[in-house]
This record gives structure tokens, sequence and C-alpha cells, in this order.
């Protein structure tokens, strides 16, 4: 209707509304938005049978009584089960297991809000771990041409998780001092339990799916493409009896599919109507004469800023498509680098309570009394530093392995 849907050609001609709706509804429906539905169907499967839990209690069972310890094994817990059943789910998951813990503090200790708010943040920091821990990694990737393969991501996000996290749970020992009001805490206990078939069955096609997912490349000739493999876990999980349940279809995050959809759909626009060539022109201006490292500082800190007050996926939404095209526009193209840091610092921008769901649900946990653990003033105090100290993790550690692998 406004015609702004132009033909990728060298004619570039404005489109009649019939190509221009074929246009947008391709782009709605691209390989990416399939990996985001299989990528809920496995956090659907880990969490329904209880695989996340068993395996987190395990974890946390091992951490002793030291409250240091058992903040940090809490934080990796965190983060590692982000990557596998998001940055939405693992939260929660999280939560549910310290209650115990919650219960037997005296009162009057500091490692309560510590505890709670170092899940948050590094349920933030998890959001960079593997293409489907969050909504901006996928939108990175459709992105970025050609789009990384798991194993080059997780040679990125490993490392620059494990030292966020690291830098993250050093702070808050600074700011909370847990050790000194809560000498020692009640130890996690975990009562083995024998799998049951449906729950080896869930993690064989996890296992198989990722495996399939971070040897893509090499079975391009086979699959074509990372989306096509995302169907296998759906069927699976779906097809066999008493796995999955169409309830569990229906409690998909729709609204991030939706989101999604509607967010590549509104980038191709911007690309074909010309407006996304104009944005980067001004920007490139801006950031003529920089090096490679300056650029993605100063976008880096662009992105952070943003989406500190908005949604992580809103943002990357809008920011990532510049970004790529300032990055094509360079002496020497360096795009996807900068789409990648990009989209890793969306997730590491946690300084406030509305900064990403994790936040949002820390900060609405309530003590028997109805006391919230968290004030707006904790996120000041640990969440602002903490986004810093994602932000130089990026901006060098993250800098080097991008460089190392040739982004």
């Amino acid at each position: 209707m406004l015609g702004v849907m132009r033909s990728p050609g060298q004619s570039h001609s404005q489109l009649g509304a019939g190509d221009a709706s074929k246009a947008v509804f391709s782009a709605m429906f691209s390989p990416v938005i399939m990996l985001l539905l299989g990528g809920f169907a496995l956090a659907a499967a880990l969490s329904k049978h209880d695989i996340a839990r068993i395996i987190a209690s395990w974890v946390l069972s091992k951490a002793g009584t030291n409250p240091k310890t058992v903040l940090l094994a809490y934080m990796l817990v965190a983060t590692f089960a982000s990557m596998w059943i998001s940055n939405v789910a693992a939260p929660v998951l999280c939560f549910s297991l310290i209650k115990p813990i919650l219960r037997t503090l005296p009162t009057g200790s500091t490692f309560a809000p510590c505890l709670i708010i170092g899940i948050a943040l590094a349920s933030n920091v998890g959001g960079m771990a593997s293409p489907i821990s969050s909504p901006q990694n996928i939108i990175a990737i459709d992105t970025m041409h050609p789009p990384p393969s798991w194993f080059q991501w997780f040679a990125v996000s490993i490392p620059v998780c494990l030292l966020c996290d690291l830098g993250i749970w050093l702070l808050l020992l600074a700011v909370y001092k847990p050790h000194k009001t809560t000498p020692s805490i009640h130890q996690t206990r975990f009562t083995s339990e024998s799998l049951g078939l449906r729950q080896i069955y869930v993690c064989a096609v996890c296992v198989l799916t990722i495996l399939l997912w971070c040897f893509e490349s090499s079975l391009a000739f086979l699959v074509g493409d990372m989306g096509i493999v995302a169907i296998i876990p759906l069927v699976l999980l779906f097809g066999f009896p008493k796995i999955l349940s169409k309830e569990d279809f229906n409690n998909f995050l729709w609204t991030v599919v939706i989101l999604a959809m509607g967010g590549i759909a509104l980038g191709r626009a911007v690309d074909s109507s010309g407006l996304l060539h104009e944005l980067a022109s001004r920007i490139e201006a801006f950031v003529d004469g920089f090096p490679l490292f300056g650029v993605l500082c100063v976008f880096c800190a662009l992105i952070l800023v943003c989406c500190t007050f908005i949604s992580h996926t809103v943002g990357s939404l809008i920011i990532l498509p510049i970004v790529s095209e300032v990055g094509a526009r360079l002496p020497e193209p360096h795009s996807r680098l900068l789409v990648m840091g990009s989209a890793l610092m969306a997730s590491g921008a946690m300084g406030l309570p509305v900064s990403g769901f994790p936040n949002m649900n820390a900060i609405m946990l309530e003590d028997t009394l109805g006391n919230p653990y968290l004030t707006t003033m904790d996120f000041f105090k640990a969440g602002i530093p903490a986004s810093v100290v994602a932000y130089f993790v990026i901006i060098t550690v993250g800098y080097a392995v991008m460089s190392l692998l040739s982004f």
C-alpha cells in the first residue's frame, strides 16, 4: 500500500501490491524462524520432563556451603541453562531451586538479594551463549552473510560468557559482601533419580539436533540450512506419544515469534526502500576514519544504551540492520564482526529492572512477608556496573576471538 518495496535487480523499480506482499510474507517465515521454533521445542521438552531441573540440582549439590561458591555455581548454572532452554525459562528454573535456601537465611542477610540478582544477570549473559538462547541472536544470524556456524558462535560466546560471569561474580561479592552476613548456608540436596525412557529419548533428540546444528556447514549439501534441521526436533518431540502435546505448542512464546517475523519483514522493507542505505550513509560519515575496533566500541555503546531502556529484541531489530550496512561499507568490510559484537552486547544490557525478562522476573520475587528482595537501587548498584563489565569483555576478548576467526 505504501509502495516502499522495490525490486532487487538493477532497475530497483517499485513493486506492485501483489509482488510486494509476496516479498514481505516470504521474508517473515525465514529459516531463522524455524530455528527459533526448534529451540522452543527443545526447551519445552527439557523443562517438561524435568531434565533441566535434574542436571541443575546435581551441579548445585556439589557447590558446598560457602556463599561465594554457591553464588558462582548458581550463576554458571543459570548461564548454561540459558544456552538451551532460553534466558526466559532459565531464571524461572533457578529461582524455583533457591527457594529452600531463601527460607533458611537469617534476617538481614545480604545473600538473598545477591543470589537473586546474580541469577538474573547470569541469565542475561546466557542470552549470548548459543544461537537459540535469545531472539536477538536469531536476528543477528539472519543479518549476517554468511551466517556463522554453531562452532564459530560458541568459540566467541563461551569465553565471553565465562569472563562476564566471573567479573559479575566479583562485582557482587564487592557490593553485597554476602560472606560477612551469612558465613555458611544449607547445602542443596540432590535426590538421585533414574531417567525414564521418555527422558532418555528427549536427551537423544536434543543431542542429535545440537550436533546437526554444529555440523550444518558440512552437511549443507544434504540439509541446505539450519532451519531444516530445526524441523527434526519438532517432528520427533511432537510426533512421539506423551513427549510434547498441543498445550506445549500453544505455550510457545508466540509473541516473540511474531515480533521476530515482523522485525525481519520490516528490516527487508527498510532495506528495499533505500532508507537503510540513507541511515548507514549518515552513520558512516560519523565513524569515517575510525579503526574497526573504534567502530565496534561505538555500536556496542549505542546498543547498550538502547537495550537498557527497551526490549533487547526490539533494540536488535532496529539497530543490527544498520550495523550490518555500515560494516559492509567499511574500507575492509567486517559486517559480521560488528553484528556479532552488537548482538552479544544486546544481551549484556542489564542495568535496569526493565532490561530483559530475567531482571523483570527477579524484581518481582518477594519473601514470605510480601516484601520484595530487590529494589531498583540494586540494579543501579549491580546491574549498571555489570553491563559495563560485559561491554569491556565484548570489545576486548570478543573482538580478539572474532578477529582470529576472520569475522
